[in-house]
C-alpha cells in the first residue's frame, strides 16, 4: 500500500521538481520521509534530501549542469541584488521580479566574464529560457502575470550551495 498521491509525488520528484512546503504533497512525504527515503534509494538508487521547506532527489550519477547554472544564476542575481543596495534573502523571499528587471541586472552586471561564457546566462532570451522553462520546471520559481516571477523556498539550497563552495575554496587557499 502506497502513501496518497505516490505517483504524483514520484512522478514530480523524478521530474527534478522540488516539492516544497506550501505544497500539499510536502506533508505526505513529511509524514511518510522513511518510506520515501527507502524507496527511491531501493528503486531508482536516489537519495530523496528535504529540509523544513523543501525535498528533492539527488542522484550520484548524474553531471548535473543544469544545476550548476542555476546556482550561477543565483550567486550572479544575488551579487547584483545586494551591490544595489538590496538584502537579497529577503528579496528573493518576498519579491517579485519582472523577467526585464532581471535581464538588466545580468546585462550591467560586474561578472561579464562568466555570464558570456554560460550558454545560460549569456543573452536575454537564454535568460528567459533557464527562468521561464527550467526553473519553473522544477519549481524554484513560479511565473505570474506579466513577465513576473518569484522564487520558491527551493532558492535556499543553491544558496546554500554557493556558500559551501566559497568555504571550500577559502579553506584551500589557507591550507
Amino acid at each position: 500500500m502506497y502513501p496518497n498521491k505516490h505517483k504524483q509525488i514520484v512522478t514530480a520528484l523524478m521530474d527534478g521538481k522540488f516539492i516544497t512546503v506550501d505544497e500539499f504533497y510536502f506533508d505526505i512525504i513529511k509524514d511518510n520521509q522513511a518510506f520515501y527515503v527507502e524507496f527511491f534509494k531501493e528503486s531508482f538508487d536516489f537519495e530523496l534530501k528535504g529540509t523544513q521547506e523543501y525535498f528533492y532527489l539527488l542522484s550520484a550519477d548524474t553531471n548535473e549542469n543544469t544545476s550548476r547554472d542555476i546556482s550561477i544564476f543565483f550567486a550572479i542575481f544575488c551579487y547584483e541584488l545586494d551591490k544595489d543596495g538590496k538584502n537579497f534573502i529577503d528579496e528573493l523571499t518576498f519579491s517579485e521580479f519582472h523577467i526585464d528587471q532581471i535581464i538588466e541586472y545580468f546585462k550591467n552586471s560586474g561578472w561579464s566574464d562568466i555570464i558570456k561564457a554560460n550558454k545560460s546566462l549569456n543573452s536575454a532570451e537564454n535568460l528567459k529560457k533557464l527562468l521561464g522553462n527550467t526553473m519553473t520546471k522544477r519549481n524554484i520559481a513560479k511565473k505570474h502575470s506579466d513577465e513576473k516571477y518569484t522564487f520558491t523556498k527551493a532558492y535556499k539550497l543553491f544558496i546554500e550551495f554557493a556558500r559551501e563552495l566559497i568555504n571550500s575554496e577559502k579553506n584551500k587557499a589557507n591550507a
